[in-house]
């Protein structure tokens, strides 16, 4: 009688010792802050330090001009939430006008092929240059004429195209059995997309969808070339008026202190993400 050799099983559950769990980390720290302490080294023993530090990390410079800054960042925050709400709803009309099939629904399918292509191949700086001079110098009746207005809807036209892509690769990334079986139960193309695609679509691409917010959240920025006194217009106005550029470092640790959050905010959705599609594989 012969007897299998068996290959004993990993226990369910390991405990890491300390030097497992803290070492690489240690490791990683001290690398960054040696590299870092370097190039600190290397630019504070530059022979025009003490300029450059007296022009752009001047600390009273700094606290004199954060007050403004710190409004017209508020601005830019705005702009940025209100953005971001209309950029969602209205790229995923466009991603779903793309997706649809038929005669019927041709005109829409071209009209949103022909705008992805168009506002994706402009870039945001020129169309915030185009629709915050442009379309004010119109002066249509019932239409605002501010530029804070006009380079909002510049910003959204622009990033709701590659958002639409976004949405549409997810689309695409449904598996067709879904569809198969929406059109087995009797659905339409609309209800099909609306109830069984959209849904999963918008579940799978939400990572890059936040990283596309991240990007927005700087972009606002370029808001200043139109004279909206966003942060960067207000730290550009005390520098006119001091010839000190410290201002602009106030603006830069400002837009640092949304960007960073929201970019590791994006990271722990995209490990979700990654978690979940490893629990439905196994």
């Amino acid at each position: 009688m012969s007897t299998e050799s068996r290959v004993p099983a990993p226990p369910a559950h390991q405990t890491l010792t300390f030097r497992e769990r803290y070492l690489p980390f240690l490791i990683s720290f001290a690398s960054v802050a040696v590299v870092f302490g370097l190039v600190a080294r290397l630019v504070t023993s530059a022979e025009q330090w003490p300029r450059i530090k007296l022009q752009f990390f001047n600390l009273d410079a700094i606290i004199a001009a954060f007050p403004n800054v710190f409004r017209g960042f508020l601005t830019n925050m705005t702009v940025w939430a209100i953005a971001l709400v209309v950029i969602a709803c209205w790229a995923l009309v466009l991603a779903i006008f793309r997706s649809l099939s038929g005669p019927v629904f041709a005109p829409l399918k071209v009209f949103a092929i022909l705008y992805i292509d168009l506002l994706r191949g402009i870039p945001s700086l020129l169309l915030v240059l185009l629709f915050g001079f442009g379309v004010p110098a119109l002066q249509i009746p019932g239409l605002p004429r501010t530029g804070l207005f006009w380079g909002g809807v510049a910003m959204i036209l622009g990033y709701s195209a590659y958002a639409a892509e976004v949405y549409r690769s997810g689309m695409e990334a449904v598996h067709d059995g879904q569809r198969a079986a929406a059109k087995a139960l009797g659905l339409s193309q609309w209800q099909t997309l609306l109830y069984a695609i959209v849904p999963q679509a918008v579940r799978n691409v939400l990572p890059a969808l936040l990283n596309l917010a991240v990007a927005l959240q700087k972009d606002v920025a370029l808001l200043s070339v139109i004279g909206v006194r966003d942060a960067v217009r207000e730290a550009q106005i005390f520098t006119a008026r001091t010839f000190n550029y410290s201002s602009l470092i106030a603006a830069a640790l400002l837009f640092l202190m949304a960007t960073i959050p929201m970019a590791r905010f994006t990271d722990y959705v995209a490990r979700k993400d990654q978690e979940r599609r490893l629990q439905r594989t196994l």
